[in-house]
């Protein structure tokens, strides 16, 4: 772990006791020691990042809770052995149709939904092929904890109709893809894709 990525690990743990103690204390002294910790996650960050630390802290402070992982969920639709990706407007890279699971959602319904939003087409979930932690798939550590839900699903109809934050649409083959988006999807999760593919049978693979 290179020195930035050490340092982002410690702000974000200290974030995480922060947000949880500030949830449950009812001290002042311990409710000023948590807002402490939640101050020195800021700075940590700031100092490694190019994120303000007053806006940052202030961020910080604004969620509620117990800290608990972020879940996003993506859609593995495959046709004649072509997988369906969108382009991504923010890096220009391919991805698996997906997206963050709104509170109240059904899981398979978030896959239902990001990729009818995103490429146009509709589907029906079979499987849930994976839970990974989104943090350590081969990837930059991002600051919030992510988990990644990959579900199978089959193709109903629609057409390829991207919206506002894609680029483009298509289906291509397994075994010779576009330059991936690394952040959603990565050769990790397309390899387990292709196995479950190879054996119905599989069971869901999980960290």
């Amino acid at each position: 772990m290179d020195k930035e990525s050490f340092w982002l690990k410690i702000a974000r743990e200290l974030q995480s006791m922060s947000q949880s103690g500030l949830a449950f204390s009812e001290n002042e002294y311990d409710i000023q020691r948590y807002k402490r910790l939640n101050e020195m996650s800021a700075e940590i960050l700031s100092e490694y990042s190019n994120l303000d630390k007053e806006v940052t802290e202030k961020l910080f402070l604004n969620l509620p809770g117990y800290a608990t992982p972020k879940i996003d969920v993506r859609s593995a639709v495959v046709k004649d052995g072509k997988i369906l990706l969108v382009k991504e407007i923010q890096d220009g890279c391919w991805s698996m149709p997906g997206g963050w699971a709104d509170v109240g959602d059904y899981p398979s319904e978030v896959a239902i939904r990001e990729t009818k939003e995103e490429s146009g087409y509709d589907v029906k979930v079979k499987k849930l092929v994976a839970v990974f932690d989104a943090n350590r798939a081969d990837r930059d550590l991002e600051f919030f904890h992510a988990f990644k839900l990959i579900f199978l699903c089959e193709l109903t109809g629609g057409e390829a109709d991207p919206d506002h934050e894609i680029l483009d649409v298509g289906f291509f083959d397994l075994d010779n893809l576009p330059e991936l988006s690394k952040y959603r999807t990565n050769e990790k999760f397309i390899n387990e894709i292709k196995a479950h593919l190879s054996d119905p049978e599989r069971e869901t693979a999980f960290d």
